[in-house]
């Protein structure tokens, strides 16, 4: 239960997550060192990630004991924080209530009113006074949301996946989406997400098809689902088909992600970073990549992207001997539970207040609604996977259907047909253009 005092704590321990400022000018020190040793075998690397026999020693100690330990699900836990967390309570009843559409809608009034507060016109309107304007180029990323189950319920989930959600993409759209993958050469990249894709029954189709087109296959995993029961082979599955992982590790510290994303949560995911990197991801000259996403615990923005990677990979390879290659920093959407977090305390205007005042026009040209599309589990298309969960439709030209009931990938034979096309942009594309910017990828600048 989260409550101010709380989000004052865990503001003060997330701290240890940004203070990656130490590490600035290290490198140039480390360098001098290097060069002029204070004796002669006084030179061995500060990089400790490439310390690789040390590190495969550390892992194998730590992937036993935590297999002892993690064996259970988090379905049955995760059910249980959804059903009596005050905040997933009073969501849930909101839900029962009003209906998906008309509490997205109520959700959407509360941002507005928050910017009318603040003297702020729409985001449109914000642009265009910055003279910028957001077209959709060549679709080069098709990301697929391909259902709702998940085997977590986290606080600040944007699409509110849990164990309860049961809503799946059928193979209908699954393949759908592969037929028109296959129609628009320029996609080089099929995204997958959720949810947990991986608990989806489409989720190993779509990875082979994909890699059959030639094309990066991304896993956006939540690390726990790897020690799920049934899910024993994923990981040699994803290293078999040389999907690249970009998984969610919002700290390196058990306390803040557990208290983010619930009990137990830290332990499986370094066991599953290590199930990784014990089949070749994050190390070097094995081609198999892994990413890491971080994501602020309360109203802030995230930090300097590069220097918190580096002191992510210094806190997991001295304490878990894991290996990584990135870090992607996102700033939280004040959208779904992180909205309705924020407004039941009343910092909904004060965030998005941040988010207008740490506006940077160098952040909209790298933004990912430009050469993406996002398909929902139903086949809908739309700008982005949050224009997704807020049912922002995407318009077609020459649509003859209404705005309201949006497109699908039924209605289109070459996702080409999208370029030239006005993103639909309402006010939480605010963050996604704060500080160093925000996307799936990562910081825009």
């Amino acid at each position: 239960r989260l409550k101010r005092g709380k989000t004052r704590e865990m503001q003060s321990t997330a701290s240890l997550c940004m203070r990656a400022g130490v590490v600035r000018g290290s490198g140039l020190v480390a360098r001098r060192m290097l060069s002029n040793p204070a004796t002669p075998d006084f030179n061995t690397s500060v990089n400790v990630a490439e310390h690789s026999i040390s590190l495969r020693k550390a892992r194998a100690k730590k992937l036993a004991e935590l297999k002892d330990t993690t064996r259970h699900s988090l379905v049955a836990e995760s059910i249980k924080h959804v059903e009596e967390d005050e905040e997933h309570m009073l969501t849930a009843d909101a839900l029962r209530k009003l209906g998906q559409a008309q509490l997205t809608k109520e959700e959407r009034i509360k941002r507005r009113r928050a910017l009318d507060t603040l003297g702020v016109p729409t985001f449109d309107e914000f642009l265009g006074q910055q003279k910028l304007s957001l077209d959709k180029g060549a679709i080069e990323i098709l990301q697929m949301n391909i259902g709702l189950y998940c085997n977590q319920a986290c606080n600040h989930c944007h699409v509110e996946s849990s164990p309860k959600r049961q809503e799946m993409m059928t193979e209908e759209v699954a393949r759908r989406c592969m037929q028109l993958l296959e129609k628009t050469p320029s996609i080089t990249t099929l995204d997958l997400t959720g949810g947990a894709p991986e608990l989806n029954s489409q989720f190993r189709y779509l990875v082979t098809e994909g890699r059959r087109q030639g094309k990066e296959v991304i896993d956006r995993c939540n690390l726990t689902v790897l020690s799920e029961p049934g899910q024993e082979d994923l990981a040699q599955f994803l290293a078999d088909n040389k999907v690249r992982i970009v998984a969610s590790m919002p700290c390196y510290s058990e306390k803040n992600v557990n208290s983010q994303r619930g009990t137990g949560v830290f332990d499986k995911s370094i066991l599953g970073l290590l199930q990784l990197n014990q089949v070749g991801y994050g190390v070097d000259g094995t081609g198999l990549h892994l990413d890491l996403i971080y994501n602020p615990l309360g109203a802030f923005l995230p930090p300097e992207q590069t220097a918190l990677e580096a002191k992510y990979k210094t806190e997991l390879a001295e304490h878990f001997g894991i290996v990584f290659n990135s870090l992607f920093t996102l700033s939280n959407m004040p959208i779904k539970r992180f909205a309705d977090f924020l407004h039941r305390r009343g910092e909904l205007a004060k965030y998005m207040e941040l988010l207008v005042r740490n506006f940077n026009p160098a952040t909209v040209e790298g933004l990912m609604c430009t050469n993406l599309v996002s398909v929902g589990y139903t086949g809908k298309m739309y700008d982005c996977d949050f224009n997704q969960q807020l049912a922002t439709n995407m318009v077609l030209k020459n649509a003859t259907k209404p705005r309201d009931e949006g497109s699908s990938v039924f209605d289109v034979e070459s996702l080409e047909e999208l370029q030239g096309l006005k993103v639909s942009t309402d006010n939480h594309c605010f963050g996604c253009t704060a500080g160093n910017g925000s996307s799936c990828q990562g910081a825009t600048v």
